[in-house]
């Protein structure tokens, strides 16, 4: 037939299951393997590797291109007696260079015939081993299989004539040799090859005869089918692996995230009872099992071993699962982690109404926390830079961050899988969401995280977060908002979850943010409830409930150090605000260093009087009708760029100069202003109707919580006044 007298001129798609069936010098369709010192391991098929030497290259080996995985076309130039596959370089590297392609199929009918195109192969797909560590430890041409992977007949005609220890050759020897890392160079193999050629050239006629006699026995006897060298592993539980180290075990699960080290490539892995890493090694710093991707279910067989203290599963075969298996493996784990990530019920810390209220909401927010932790997401947390969203993001934190130590073997996974990064307003606007999405899609395509879930406290529940909310949205990142203060209905139909008292009917105006989080907290970690007892008592400046007093006080936390917790988080919420400064905020809020506290509320305490002092001396006293008010020129007589913040400052200036219940207080900077009021204040309203008084000024809304209004600064006396009487009429 043609194709038999142009076989340089075809490819073969090589189907058959030992080295031995293959024919020298046609060109085969393989598949990159890896990479070693001294040349390119291509498979032919799952139990057939052949060495492309890099001396049979047409450019240096560390030119080229291709990829583990990568199809390529090789020649075989020789088969030797023990399997291995010497392989020859092909200039031509598409299908379309060719002539056409044939299918080599020693034991089957397919022999010889036309390549049928798309054939559609469903179900798992098994990935062949990968060296695990250091370098490659496969010798060249070996195949991936053992020796009872060949044919009976094959077994049969070894066991007959035992080969003895002499016929290895030496280049072989140093292949082996680079088991422990001393690979051979280029010249030695080539130079070792050419010797052993010519002490074989003296056998080659006795060896024709015995293997015509083989061939013969080949052709006599059915092949059987290549069997597995050992029986499966067993299959563990990840949250088990601790009791097999040493074992090759088989685990199945969801693949969490993937991340290239200077070495091999970690595959986190995620099953109904834990996470593990598990390693593999093509060569150092190349991404072994490319087409593995995070979500894929997988069967990964391995080696249990531990690693700096840490366990780690080296991976000698993964297999990416379809069809009935990834479905089984899939509904596995959705099973266990709807048993686990939701709460039984809510506990309140005190009784408290508000509270109360979203005890459902509540549950809803700490399911899709842990849930987070269970499916490997990372969590992000906004909070505002005051010492309420501080104590309420680090109540979060400290229930959160032991469940990502239990679920996850890296040491610095809790840096990992949790963020606190505090907002300089409650407003979630662009800013703060572009920064968001820009780090979320940066590590999904560098580092194959999965996209978080937001946690916003305090902070995204008004209008004027639903840019910055719709942006993440857009990208499927899941939301979270808790705010004591009223949510809009707009935020509610945008989040994934809203915890809000005035969103379900209650009377929240004593409720502060921290109380809701660490209530938040102790339902998601119940661990974790009297650490974070006395949190809803430092996040009041005024007016807090004397049921959290009395809980603060019941776990060794009087009135004074309260207080001395709260200003120095005040303090240092102000100073680095972007930061999170994880390891300060503990230390004060949770070890009760009474002398760390003290230090910093000492210092609060002496910056604020000065400014305090200093202001009083030039404030500006007001009045419409009934309604009265003192005016701070913030620009003139603060130091807007110290502590305290204007702010703080207009929250101290009104506690301490209020007078009866018709009382502002306005810190009026250049083009912007604070304003406080006793009672009940629509702020919207307020701004609304000091629009319309003074049209040019160009008044807006800035920020909602903070009460912040900003203005044009040609019109600074115009915006003041239609505030003050904006303001004087709401009440």
């Amino acid at each position: 037939m043609d194709w038999i007298t142009h076989e340089e001129d075809v490819w073969f798609e090589f189907r058959g299951n030992s080295p031995h069936q293959l024919v020298p010098g046609r060109f085969y369709k393989g598949t990159v393997d890896g990479y070693a010192d001294f040349g390119v391991f291509v498979d032919l098929a799952p139990n057939v590797t052949g060495l492309l030497h890099r001396s049979e290259l047409d450019r240096r080996l560390e030119t080229l291109e291709w990829e583990p995985g990568d199809d390529v076309f090789v020649q075989v130039k020789n088969v030797r007696d023990n399997g291995n596959v010497d392989l020859g370089w092909s200039i031509r590297e598409t299908e379309s260079e060719f002539r056409g392609a044939r299918v080599h199929d020693p034991d089957g009918d397919a022999d010889g015939d036309p390549i049928e195109k798309d054939r559609g192969r469903g179900g798992s797909a098994a990935i062949k081993t990968r060296p695990k560590t250091g370098k490659t430890t496969k010798p060249a041409g070996a195949t991936t299989k053992a020796v009872e992977e060949t044919s009976e007949p094959e077994q049969k005609a070894a066991e007959a004539e035992p080969e003895p220890v002499e016929e290895t050759s030496e280049p072989e020897q140093k292949v082996a040799e680079s088991t422990e890392g001393q690979a051979p160079t280029a010249k030695d193999v080539v130079e070792d090859i050419a010797t052993e050629d010519a002490s074989e050239a003296d056998a080659e006629a006795d060896a024709e005869a015995e293997a015509e006699a083989e061939a013969d026995a080949v052709e006599a006897e059915p092949v059987e089918e290549a069997t597995e060298e050992t029986a499966a592993p067993e299959r563990v539980a990840l949250d088990d692996i601790e009791n097999h180290v040493g074992d090759v075990v088989r685990v199945e699960g969801e693949i969490a995230s993937v991340r290239q080290t200077g070495g091999p490539t970690v595959f986190e892995l995620r099953d109904e009872t834990g996470v593990a890493d598990c390693a593999a090694f093509v060569e150092a710093g190349v991404r072994a099992y490319p087409s593995v991707e995070v979500g894929n279910f997988v069967r990964i067989d391995g080696e249990v071993e531990r690693r700096r203290g840490e366990l780690q599963i080296e991976t000698e075969e993964l297999t990416i699962l379809g069809g009935d298996e990834a479905e089984t493996v899939s509904q596995r784990l959705a099973d266990a982690l709807s048993d686990e990530a939701r709460p039984d019920a809510i506990a309140p810390l005190v009784d408290h109404e508000p509270v109360a209220s979203v005890g459902k909401s509540l549950l809803d927010a700490a399911e899709a926390i842990r849930r987070a932790v269970l499916e490997s997401r990372p969590i992000v947390v906004r909070h505002t830079a005051t010492a309420d969203g501080y104590v309420a993001g680090a109540a979060v934190e400290r229930a959160v961050l032991p469940l990502i130590r239990a679920e996850h073997p890296r040491d610095d996974a809790e840096y990992h899988y949790f963020t606190r990064r505090p907002l300089e307003e409650a407003v979630y606007g662009m800013d703060a969401a572009t920064n968001d999405v820009t780090r979320m899609l940066e590590d999904r395509d560098r580092h194959d995280e999965k996209l978080p879930l937001v946690l916003l406290l305090g902070a995204g529940s008004t209008a004027e977060s639903l840019d910055g909310l719709g942006l993440l949205g857009v990208y499927g990142s899941e939301r979270v908002v808790v705010d004591a203060a009223p949510a809009d209905e707009e935020v509610a139909a945008e989040v994934d979850v809203l915890v809000n008292p005035a969103h379900e009917g209650a009377d929240a105006s004593d409720l502060s943010v921290g109380a809701l989080a660490a209530t938040l907290a102790a339902a998601v970690n119940e661990d974790v409830r009297d650490d974070v007892s006395h949190l809803p008592a430092v996040s009041y400046w005024e007016n807090c409930p004397q049921q959290y007093l009395d809980l603060a006080a019941e776990h060794g936390f009087d009135a004074d150090l309260v207080r001395e917790l709260r200003e120095a988080i005040a303090l240092e919420a102000y100073y680095q605000s972007y930061q999170d400064k994880r390891e300060l905020i503990a230390d004060l809020l949770f070890d009760a260093d009474e002398g760390l506290a003290g230090h910093v509320s000492e210092q609060f305490r002496i910056k604020l009087e000065d400014e305090i002092e200093t202001a009083e001396a030039n404030l500006t006293v007001r009045g419409v009708d009934d309604v009265s008010g003192i005016v701070l020129d913030s620009d003139a007589f603060s130091h807007r760029f110290d502590f305290p913040p204007t702010s703080l400052l207009v929250d101290e200036l009104h506690r301490r100069n209020r007078d009866g219940d018709k009382f502002v207080t306005i810190a009026l900077g250049m083009d912007e202003l604070y304003l406080r009021a006793t009672g009940a204040l629509d702020f919207r309203a307020v701004v609304e109707s000091a629009a319309e008084k003074a049209p040019e000024a160009g008044l807006a809304a800035a920020g909602i919580r903070e009460g912040r209004i900003e203005f044009l600064s040609g019109a600074r006396d115009e915006a003041l006044d239609a505030v003050f009487e904006a303001a004087a009429e709401q009440f």
